[in-house]
Order: C-alpha cells, then sequence, then structure tokens
C-alpha cells in the first residue's frame, strides 16, 4: 500500500458521499466525478518540476515558477473514463490527451482492447491514467502495458474508488505505478463489482443500462 494515496481532503470526500447515493441523478454525477477528477489530479501534479521565471507586474520585475520538464499525457480508459477527463483537462490544459478502450467480459471478468489513440511522443511523457473504478485491476494492467511498450516509463492511476484486489492485481503487474484515490473499499462481488461502491459508473454518467 506504499504506492496508494488516499485523498482525503474534506471536499473529496464530501462528493464521494454524492456519487455513492444511488439517488443522485446522471447529471449531477457526472459533475461530481468531474470536479472529484480535478482534485484528485491536484494531489498526484504535487511532485511536477518547475523552474524559476521572470515576469512583470503591474508594479516591477519579479521572479515565479513555471513547470518544466516533457509534459504529461492524461490518458482515459473507456468508456468510464471519458467523466474524470473534462476537470483533469481544465487542471492540464496542455496535456496531450489519449484513449484505450478496454471491455470487460462479463463472464470471465479478463479485459479485451478494442481501440487504442494516444499521443505520439509517450515516451517523454508521465501518464495519468484515468478510470472512475479500480475493481480487478485487469484493465488498469493492460492499459499500462501497451503504454509501456509505446515507451512510457512514469504513470500514476487515478480512481475514485479502488478495491484490494485491483489494487493487488495491478502492483503485482506493475509495482511502480502510483495509485491516487478517494476510497478503498472492501472486497468485490462475485461479478467484479465494488463494495460498497458506487455501482456501474459507466452506466451512471451516461444514464444507460
Amino acid at each position: 500500500m506504499s504506492r496508494v494515496r488516499v485523498v482525503d481532503h474534506p471536499l473529496i470526500q464530501h462528493k464521494l458521499s454524492l456519487v455513492r447515493d444511488r439517488r443522485t441523478p446522471p447529471k449531477e454525477f457526472r459533475e461530481l466525478v468531474e470536479e472529484m477528477a480535478l482534485l484528485l489530479a491536484f494531489e498526484a501534479t504535487r511532485d511536477l518540476h518547475t523552474r524559476e521565471v521572470e515576469i512583470e507586474t503591474p508594479l516591477m520585475r519579479t521572479r515565479g515558477k513555471s513547470i518544466s520538464g516533457s509534459g504529461l499525457a492524461v490518458v482515459s480508459i473507456l468508456r468510464a473514463g471519458l467523466g474524470m477527463e473534462p476537470g483533469i483537462v481544465k487542471l492540464l490544459p496542455t496535456a496531450r490527451v489519449g484513449h484505450v478502450g478496454i471491455e470487460r467480459d462479463p463472464r470471465t471478468l479478463l479485459p479485451g482492447v478494442y481501440y487504442v489513440k494516444l499521443p505520439e511522443d509517450m515516451g517523454q511523457r508521465e501518464a495519468l491514467i484515468l478510470d472512475p473504478m479500480l475493481a480487478t485491476g485487469g484493465s488498469a494492467s493492460v492499459c499500462v502495458q501497451l503504454l509501456k511498450e509505446r515507451g512510457t516509463r512514469r504513470f500514476k492511476f487515478l480512481c475514485l474508488i479502488a478495491a484490494p484486489e485491483g489494487i493487488a492485481r495491478l502492483h503485482t503487474d506493475h509495482p511502480e505505478v502510483e495509485i491516487y484515490t478517494a476510497a478503498v473499499d472492501e472486497r468485490l462481488d462475485a461479478h467484479g463489482y465494488i463494495l460498497p461502491g458506487l455501482g456501474d459508473a459507466g452506466d451512471r454518467l451516461f444514464g444507460t443500462r
């Protein structure tokens, strides 16, 4: 658990209670997921490198700080990761954005890749991988492996809720990945859903079943 960061800020925990609530409608659910993603990204980017720059205020010249380095790539795991993407892109407007489509077989719970579109220079970027739920860990592990094959060497996984089983799987396959989450829940049920969780994040985001 040393590479798991549970972000316990009161704002995140308040919003987490609302997204868990089955009565929260899709519009409000989407807004909450976007807001929580922004707050998680704020914590996940705390270690970004900066450099000193010279600027001129309306009154005088002074020095400030600017983010330095090769940059970030925001990678959403489709489809539920799309709900987190707008909040993070607002915070990091210059980040490149990629998408990986991974679908879990409801019988075997094994992940299958059906779509990949990533920035060409992934080898020069740190990846912020987005998926509201880290359940079995299969999709997260497959996504990290795809990024490694394209040269990426630094990863952070951002989710609203994680299960112990998903954390164990991701860190067994890729121990270097840092996980940022609002909660680590009890366990998975027989169908691979997190308990107590929040249900199916994709269905609640888009109003589908």
